[in-house]
């Protein structure tokens, strides 16, 4: 996306996104069924508040300007998430790889002082933002690639979604065991 002031928005890529959201509701939704007493309705209400916290968490964006680089959340949300950072073009010195424990790479924007910010790497457009990035800083991005492969998000969300259907068929099962289907 493109602002009209020359920024481009680089949303959470749609399959992570849409990934650790139906994981949520596939880890949570039944909760609120499962709970007795005063629980449930305890549980009812965190749920929504839960998968709002989420929708913002997965809400996180990279913005790129002609003078700098920022990571943050959408204003709906930036309030209560007060995470994010930027830093100008100018100040970048340097990419830092790091090896995770799973056997992936990140990748650390340095500046003068050392100090040291998480390049973005789970965003749509992924290529577009290593190449404006690219240019921007005059730093070497080829053989960066993102986090974790996207099989690994597939497989996931098929779970999740395998996991949430087979939830609604217990439910219906039940709720027709005992003569009530819609209560």
């Amino acid at each position: 996306m493109t602002p009209s002031d020359g920024r481009q928005i680089y949303p959470m890529a749609p399959l992570i996104r849409f990934t650790l959201i139906s994981l949520y509701l596939a880890l949570v939704v039944p909760l609120p069924l499962l709970a007795v007493g005063s629980l449930a309705w305890l549980a009812w209400i965190a749920l929504p508040l839960g998968l709002v916290l989420v929708v913002a968490l997965t809400s996180e964006r990279v913005e790129l300007s002609p003078f700098e680089l920022r990571v943050g959340h959408p204003s709906w949300c930036s309030w209560l998430l007060r995470r994010g950072w930027s830093v100008r073009w100018d100040q970048i010195t340097a990419l830092t790889p790091v090896a995770t424990s799973q056997g992936g790479r990140v990748y650390y924007v340095r500046q003068g002082q050392g100090v040291a910010l998480l390049l973005p790497q789970r965003v749509a457009g992924f290529d577009d933002f290593l190449r404006r990035f690219s240019t921007a800083t005059g730093l070497d991005t080829r053989g960066i690639g993102r986090i974790s492969p996207p099989w690994t998000y597939q497989l996931l969300a098929v779970l999740a979604g395998l996991m949430l259907v087979a939830e609604l068929i217990l439910w219906v099962m039940f709720r027709v065991s005992n003569g009530s289907f819609l209560g």
